[in-house]
């Protein structure tokens, strides 16, 4: 798979406003897109910082994937997002490569992109997302 590069750096945060005020304060960030996602349990904040893009998340319950996330290691990296031109194809490269995909096959993301998901244990504990614009 050859990916096109990082699409964001996504954060678990406890509380999406304070962390927008943060990056934005520290950073200079600016809100690219903001939505909330039931079905994912979560509400997000793409931040643009300079030609870089951090991905806020907080979680809507703490029984969501975020949710748990926080409650077992706390606010933080959550993931990296690799974006890539045919998702399909990079995640069959990814499974003929060995790597534990999470998903399959890609679903709606956030912001209108196609993601799915690489368990850390194959990307040397890191959460992976591969992410397309469909």
């Amino acid at each position: 798979m050859d990916a096109r590069g990082i699409h964001h750096l996504g954060v678990a945060v406890v509380d999406l406003d304070e962390a927008v005020d943060t990056y934005a304060r520290l950073f200079g960030g600016v809100i690219e897109h903001r939505a909330r996602v039931d079905a994912q349990g979560v509400e997000a904040a793409s931040i643009r910082v300079g030609a870089g893009r951090v991905e806020l998340l907080a979680p809507l319950g703490d029984d969501t994937p975020v949710g748990k996330f926080l409650a077992g290691r706390g606010p933080g990296m959550h993931h990296v997002a690799y974006e890539v031109d045919d998702i399909r194809a990079a995640l069959s490269s990814l499974e003929a490569e060995g790597a534990e995909l999470i998903d399959a096959q890609p679903r709606h993301g956030l912001f209108g992109l196609e993601v799915a998901f690489v368990h850390p244990d194959s990307v040397h504990g890191v959460l992976a997302e591969v992410v397309s614009r469909g």
